[in-house]
């Protein structure tokens, strides 16, 4: 099947330095979204907790704000989840490259959510790492196997992740 070029239209929507922050941001709700749905499935409590969330229309306000309470409120967790009695903090990533490292989320040593999981979400994977972990010197990585489903906080359905998964695949493939 002959693949047709794109119209000026559509390339005009491609990523550009003047919408890489709208396309960042879209990628990021849609992992969001897909680890909130996938959360939900395994039965838990799922609550929006970020910036967005708690403090409607504070995102464009803060753009280019750079004082010790507008950092705090970016680096607020996505989502809170509560199952069992427990709940964590989840803090969800969309890195296409599948590496994460603790300079992505703690550029100053201090990440005020040290008890917060990390959840990764890539092309092929939905990988999951602590703050302590990372601070240890820990990383996800492509190979690594830090995979959600391993993950004793949740003793979760390996099977439902791998169907997330291939949602994330679907959706990112082309990112």
């Amino acid at each position: 099947m002959e693949q047709k070029e794109a119209s000026p239209a559509v390339k005009a929507s491609y990523p550009t330095k003047e919408n890489n922050w709208v396309f960042n941001l879209i990628k990021g709700r849609i992992a969001e979204t897909l680890v909130e749905q996938l959360f939900l499935s395994l039965g838990f409590q799922v609550f929006k907790y970020g910036m967005e969330n708690t403090i409607p229309g504070i995102m464009e306000l803060l753009k280019g704000v750079k004082d010790d309470v507008a950092m705090e409120i970016r680096r607020m967790p996505d989502l809170v989840v509560y199952k069992d009695g427990k709940a964590h903090f989840i803090e969800v990533k969309f890195r296409a490259s599948g590496t994460f490292q603790l300079q992505d989320i703690d550029k100053n040593k201090d990440y005020p959510y040290q008890n917060a999981l990390i959840v990764l979400v890539s092309k092929k994977h939905i990988k999951c790492i602590s703050y302590q972990e990372l601070s240890a010197g820990k990383e996800i990585s492509p190979t690594c196997r830090n995979y959600l489903g391993s993950r004793k906080e949740f003793e979760t359905d390996k099977e439902k992740i791998i169907d997330y998964c291939q949602y994330a695949v679907r959706f990112f493939e082309n990112v």
